[in-house]
């Protein structure tokens, strides 16, 4: 059920995106600019009522992954007061941002965060909550350490194996390196993600009958790795292709980035690497060296996650 209203989700955004592609910014955006607090970054001029203009507007820390925005987070914008023929702003005002705007936010997919905001208090205390697929990409012939606390020095409740090769009969899209072991992140915290549910490396790609039952078995329960131990690949979240946001919104700032092999980010490859996450977005570096939030990441080794 989760899984239907995600690519309903997903239908109804990129509809909505492609509607707003049209749009261009309204005239006194640019002078609107200036005006803009130390400390903020500007995104999308999102409604001109009159004389009347409202900026959506961001922390520029957003996309640091030492203080990563939260998409749960009450949000801002900037109101501009505008001349009579609304091209130009003359003063603004920072205020609160109070219920959904009808022609820019992401309705579906504020639903699907709401209803992981209301399970914040099943996970640890200061976790913020996530949902994404992800897997190992540490290369430790022992495994990547699962621990009960978001520390090096917490306790290990299990291992995660390496990539894993079938010694025989192995199917033929296996990745060049082995198969990697997949899971579920379900939270976030100060470097640390916390997980779920890991798979045997490569069984779901494999056939079952051929499987062996000596492949090593993951720690499949709860517990936290570390941020750069973890890889992901891009999905299909509805929003702007070709880049990233500066903020985990679709109104944020958005930056043009590339993919490894170049070409402008899509639903195929990888980031460089994952920072954090908040809902259903993940703070990710492009292999172009850019930071930004993307929407919808996956854990898919055989096809892109479109």
């Amino acid at each position: 059920m989760r899984a239907l209203r995600l690519i309903a989700a997903i239908v109804l955004s990129v509809a909505a995106q492609a509607a707003r592609a049209d749009d261009s910014e309204p005239a006194w955006r640019a002078s609107a600019l200036a005006l803009v607090p130390a400390g903020y970054v500007a995104g999308t001029a999102y409604r001109t009522e009159g004389s009347t203009g409202y900026l959506a507007i961001y922390p520029a820390l957003s996309n640091d992954p030492k203080s990563p925005a939260s998409v749960f987070a009450a949000r801002q914008a900037l109101v501009v007061t505008l001349t009579a023929d609304a091209t130009r702003a003359t003063s603004a005002e920072l205020k609160p941002r109070t219920g959904p705007d009808v022609d820019n936010d992401d309705n579906d997919f504020a639903k699907l965060h709401a209803e992981l905001a209301a399970k914040r208090s099943t996970l640890p205390a200061g976790t913020e909550p996530c949902d994404l697929g992800a897997w190992s990409i540490d290369k430790d012939p022992h495994g990547l350490n699962v621990r009960a606390e978001p520390s090096v020095k917490a306790r290990v409740l299990g291992t995660l194996p390496p990539p894993y090769r079938l010694k025989l009969g192995g199917a033929e899209n296996t990745p060049e390196g082995g198969w990697l072991t997949e899971f579920r992140i379900i939270g976030f915290r100060d470097g640390w993600f916390l997980i779920e549910g890991a798979k045997p490396p490569g069984k779901d790609y494999e056939d079952e009958k051929r499987y062996p039952r000596s492949a090593p078995k993951p720690y499949a329960g709860r517990g936290w790795v570390a941020s750069n131990k973890v890889g992901v690949a891009y999905a299909n979240g509805g929003t702007r292709m070709g880049g990233l946001f500066q903020a985990p919104f679709v109104d944020a700032k958005w930056m043009p980035a590339q993919r490894e092999l170049g070409g402008t980010l899509d639903t195929d490859g990888s980031p460089k690497r994952l920072l954090a996450c908040s809902g259903y977005w993940g703070l990710v570096e492009s292999h172009d060296s850019v930071r930004g939030w993307w929407r919808a990441l996956c854990s898919n080794q055989v096809t892109n996650c479109s």
